[in-house]
């Protein structure tokens, strides 16, 4: 691949599609925060939200794989949300190893008023929407790509 024709022999930041990712990345996250902040989140708890109003309980473990987050990361993230009062987090009663982390009342009620967040994002992204999950779908795949190099570092 290193010798491969398609590969210039001089690479220009506008050539890196690491950089356009990263930039896209940034400016959907900007995008995100007006809508986030009427529900005083920000982008990464409304992500592990989005995924607890899926499951209502579950490990930490489970979540940070989900979420693609390592518990050095997770955990303060977590604390943040459980003083929000939005979530618990308590040990489990088969394995007082594993932290698990419910859903509270308010954390249940908070998912009716984000269920306009993407929505809303949509209407200002002048993209159809065939367009975005295509481009989902080449992330997803990208990702898994470069997970399965990382694993075998």
């Amino acid at each position: 691949m290193a010798n491969s024709p398609d590969i210039p022999d001089r690479v220009t930041l506008d050539d890196m599609v690491c950089f356009s990712l990263y930039s896209a990345s940034n400016a959907m996250i900007r995008a995100y925060r007006p809508l986030l902040d009427t529900l005083n989140l920000t982008y990464s708890q409304y992500i592990v939200m989005l995924v607890m109003w899926e499951k209502e309980c579950l490990s930490v473990k489970a979540l940070g794989e989900k979420v693609h987050l390592d518990s050095g990361t997770l955990t303060p993230l977590l604390k943040r949300l459980e003083g929000k009062g939005l979530v618990s987090r308590r040990r489990s009663d088969t394995d007082e190893r594993v932290r698990e982390i419910s859903l509270t009342e308010a954390g249940k009620a908070l998912q009716t008023q984000a269920a306009q967040v993407p929505a809303s994002l949509l209407c200002q992204v002048d993209m159809p929407l065939a367009s975005l999950k295509a481009l989902k779908a080449s992330c997803d795949a990208l990702y898994t790509q470069l997970s399965a190099i990382e694993s075998k570092a």
